[in-house]
């Protein structure tokens, strides 16, 4: 006899089986959406949203040449044995807690915030200066190339300056995509079209179309929503474009902090770089200049030509240099660091709370725009759906202003060294299509979504933000210090928490105030503001 058949024998029959339910009454029925509204028509309030040939202040528009990876790259360009080390020229990916909601919690609204995507380099910057300089020693006593740098004897400049490449335009649409699978049944909520913003640069309108097309669907997104284009330039207000508002931002307060910072570094750690490259180059005396615009331009041509031979020339540890740069440029010229960050993305943050209580702003003595901020039509408060669109340091001015001080926990940087216990780096905060997500969320304080220190009595509104798919905790923030393990906070904790952030910022001082910044040697500011 079996084990099998003993123990049927010795043990007695106990399974039971549950009781059968009926099915519900809609089990297996067909439910459907109906998006836009009935009655909305993109007509209706169209005076109210010119179109990016009406705005106008486009900026700088030049192409490069096509790409032809498939011929010019010998193996697929992935690069990741340096990415995600060439912040902020990388594409985002998601880090940290899930995005998922809490078990108990439902979704009442969201609040995006993303950078533009893919871009080709800013006019002037290093990578079109280093092209310069090689055709400058061309023309001028000769130029030779060999070993690892032989293929500067035929390389061409192919990037253009500051519009979308066609991985930047493929970004924004399949974060478009995204954004409607995870938060679509909220357009269930709208009675009239969204109003989604971003600014008149060529690049931001492009990219806010192509999110629109991502997540509205073509051709319906032409029909489905307002596009609000602000401009962006000297003389116009706008949370999304705020250093024309802040002067001390790029004069010489606090303008070349960053830069300061970031040029400290790179005369260091490419110090024993150049002479390693130099060997290779005759005709063009190599500086860390150019050494570094080699290394941007890896990042570049790999997002605008799908590779570049660039990549190869460099160490890890040069790789991670290249990294920290950004981090000191960010922390000093857009960060927790420089005394005009704050006061830039307070802005946005006055509007965030407009938003969060659907009390109008009556007061605009920031970077808001009162044209526009003051107009229900072009700042709606009943949305429950916002999208805006921007840039990296503006985003890292908002973060800043929101006082996320968990990034900045290990601040201030050093300038001659990476310190081994990192929080704020900016291919985590600002790569190309960044988002920063705000959910709000009602949640029931007995199904353990919150925390015991910050649950409410019954079911209570909260708030927590997503910085590219994870929780960033807000325990910087007053009346949020308790850790939650979901990010979450009381939303009226938090609205009174900003409150009183916008109230501590000294727009005016920090932005037109005469004072002079701390050297970035002795840096200690780290909540973007001007030390009292």
């Amino acid at each position: 006899m079996t084990i099998a058949s003993l123990l049927c024998v010795a043990l007695p029959f106990v399974l039971t089986v549950a009781a059968v339910q009926s099915a519900s009454s809609f089990a297996g029925s067909s439910v459907s959406a109906v998006f836009p509204p009935p009655g909305a028509t993109i007509t209706a309030d169209q005076s109210y949203f010119p179109d990016a040939s009406q705005v106008g202040n486009s900026g700088p528009t030049p192409t490069g040449a096509e790409p032809e990876a498939i011929a010019t790259a010998p193996v697929a360009a992935a690069n990741t044995n340096i990415y995600p080390l060439i912040a902020p020229q990388t594409p985002y990916s998601g880090t940290g807690t899930p995005f998922e909601i809490p078990p108990g919690c439902e979704l009442e609204q969201v609040h995006l915030l993303h950078r533009h995507g893919a871009r080709y380099p800013t006019s002037g910057s290093a990578p079109s200066s280093f092209a310069a300089n090689v055709q400058a020693a061309v023309s001028g006593s000769g130029f030779t190339a060999s070993g690892p740098l032989e293929f500067l004897n035929t390389w061409t400049y192919k990037l253009g300056a500051e519009v979308l490449t066609p991985f930047g335009r493929e970004q924004l649409f399949e974060l478009g995509v995204g954004f409607r699978v995870k938060y679509g049944e909220l357009l269930n909520k709208f009675t009239d079209l969204p109003v989604f913003r971003t600014t008149s640069e060529y690049r931001m309108v492009e990219s806010a179309l192509n999110f629109a097309a991502g997540f509205f669907g073509v051709p319906d997104y032409q029909t489905s929503y307002h596009q609000e284009i602000i401009v962006e330039n000297d003389g116009f207000n706008s949370t999304l474009s705020p250093s024309p508002s802040c002067p001390n931002s790029v004069n010489d307060v606090a303008g070349d902090l960053g830069g300061y910072a970031t040029g400290n570094w790179t005369q260091s750690y490419l110090n024993a770089t150049v002479p390693r490259l130099q060997q290779y180059v005759t005709g063009l005396n190599l500086t860390t200049h150019d050494v570094y615009a080699m290394q941007s331009l890896c990042a570049y041509e790999t997002v605008a030509l799908g590779y570049s031979q660039f990549c190869g020339l460099f160490t890890e540890e040069e790789w991670r240099g290249f990294d920290y740069s950004f981090d000191l440029d960010f922390w000093y010229g857009s960060g927790p660091g420089n005394p005009t960050s704050a006061a830039q993305g307070i802005g946005y943050v006055q509007e965030l709370v407009a938003r969060l209580t659907k009390i109008p702003l009556t007061t605009f003595d920031t970077s808001t725009n009162s044209t526009l901020d003051g107009n229900n039509i072009t700042f709606p408060l009943d949305q429950p759906i916002y999208v805006d669109a921007s840039h990296d340091t503006v985003i890292s001015t908002i973060i800043t202003a929101l006082n996320f001080t968990t990034l900045a926990a290990n601040g201030p940087l050093p300038i001659d060294r990476i310190p081994a216990y990192q929080t704020y780096r900016v291919h985590n905060i600002a790569p190309f299509a960044t988002n920063l997500v705000a959910q709000v969320l009602s949640c029931s304080a007995s199904s353990g979504a919150v925390s015991s220190t910050s649950a409410a009595t019954g079911s209570a509104s909260y708030i927590r933000f997503l910085l590219n798919d994870g929780a960033v905790p807000l325990t910087g923030i007053s009346h949020c210090e308790a850790p939650d393990p979901n990010g979450l906070c009381l939303l009226d904790d938090f609205i009174q928490g900003m409150q009183e952030r916008i109230e501590e910022v000294d727009f005016y001082y920090d932005c037109y105030g005469n004072y002079t910044a701390p050297p970035v040697s002795s840096d200690k500011i780290i909540d973007g503001r001007v030390p009292q």
